[in-house]
């Protein structure tokens, strides 16, 4: 029996009437480890879009690929399903800081959720190696930003020690809360298709989304709400692959500086997510990155960073080679939009033309 042949009909979750309202905590709150007492926060996070593709898909030669595009979440990231459950559980015990370790996307949603509810919001970056305008989310959503000399992983160390005080909570992928936020995903994904993907590719930067999605279908498959589990295919950009090549990256270096990261926190459970389902975390390249990227953006119209473009990189380099049948269900997930990060695509893109304001001369310079 084909793949397609063994799938149930699709069912329409987003976009319509009568689909469910508010954020991660109103719709899956039976799924997510909360009491009487943890409030019922939200910034409308999740429900976001599975977008099919129209172009890609055939150009690789697979019947049915979707995006699922994180990148329209409130900070523009599929980091606010996690911070919200994690949010969530700081003030439920009593916390009045948030603290992070942060290559920017992190940092920004901690920040946002902060500011909603009246916390204060501390996030350690590395020095020079933040996207700008994630920096600048952070600080107007009136998180105090530290700078320190080091690496991603120098940060988080810092933040372990430091939210070891009282008051102050931790809300890094280390954070359970954030996992079982993230989580959430993966049911949107099952709902959306009436069953799970055949493979599922998504990158891998401290390995916390992967972890997150696994748990998401095994849960899922567990209540019988789905028949299968996916493959789950992890990308690493080629400088910053410590999963890759089995040991940690001391200065790790990409374009995509949301998985610029040399030892995950999330590294064992990433294994265990790629070992359990038969799948795999491979590499690709800067260069991969950027021509996915484009390709998304002028084949499909989405525009993701480039750390979310690794996950269709992977997936091009993979279908190309003969690894990905032509009648599986792919998802490949956009963990975060490309307005995060424009300064990575712009000097990679054309300048605009210079022309005098004559329609006859445009119309010739574009052989209208």
């Amino acid at each position: 029996m084909s793949a397609a042949q063994r799938r149930p009909a699709r069912q329409a979750r987003t976009g319509g009437p009568g689909v469910p309202q508010g954020g991660v905590i109103d719709r899956y709150g039976d799924r997510l480890p909360l009491t009487d007492k943890t409030p019922r926060i939200s910034l409308n996070e999740g429900g976001t879009p599975l977008i099919r593709s129209i172009n890609i898909g055939p150009q690789l030669g697979i019947d049915e690929l979707y995006f699922k595009f994180e990148g329209l979440n409130p900070t523009g990231s599929f980091k606010d399903r996690g911070m919200v459950v994690a949010v969530a559980k700081a003030m439920e015990a009593g916390s009045r800081t948030l603290m992070c370790a942060s290559t920017g996307n992190t940092s920004a949603s901690a920040a946002a959720y902060a500011g909603r509810f009246g916390l204060r919001c501390v996030v350690l970056v590395p020095k020079g190696k933040i996207a700008p305008s994630k920096l600048v989310q952070a600080q107007v959503y009136g998180a105090r930003v530290v700078a320190v000399d080091g690496n991603f992983d120098d940060a988080l160390e810092c933040v372990r020690l430091l939210s070891a005080r009282e008051g102050v909570a931790l809300v890094n992928s280390v954070n359970p809360f954030r996992i079982e936020g993230q989580k959430t995903a993966a049911f949107e994904v099952v709902e959306d298709l009436g069953d799970a993907p055949d493979m599922l590719f998504i990158p891998v930067g401290n390995a916390g989304n992967i972890t997150a999605y696994w748990k998401g279908f095994k849960e899922y498959h567990d209540a019988g709400l789905s028949t299968q589990l996916p493959r789950m295919v992890g990308a690493q950009a080629e400088g910053a692959a410590p999963i890759v090549h089995g040991r940690p990256v001391a200065n790790p270096t990409t374009i995509a500086s949301a998985i610029r990261i040399g030892n995950p926190a999330s590294w064992e459970q990433a294994t265990s997510a790629r070992d359990e389902s038969g799948g795999a975390i491979e590499a690709v390249s800067d260069g991969e990155i950027l021509s996915a990227q484009r390709l998304l953006a002028g084949a499909e119209g989405i525009f993701a960073e480039p750390a979310s473009s690794a996950s269709l990189a992977l997936l091009a380099k993979m279908a190309r080679g003969g690894r990905v049948p032509n009648d599986a269900r792919v998802v490949c997930v956009l963990t975060g939009t490309g307005l995060k990060d424009p300064a990575a695509t712009e000097e990679h893109l054309l300048a605009p033309l210079q022309l005098p304001a004559d329609a006859r001369a445009i119309a010739k310079a574009l052989k209208l």
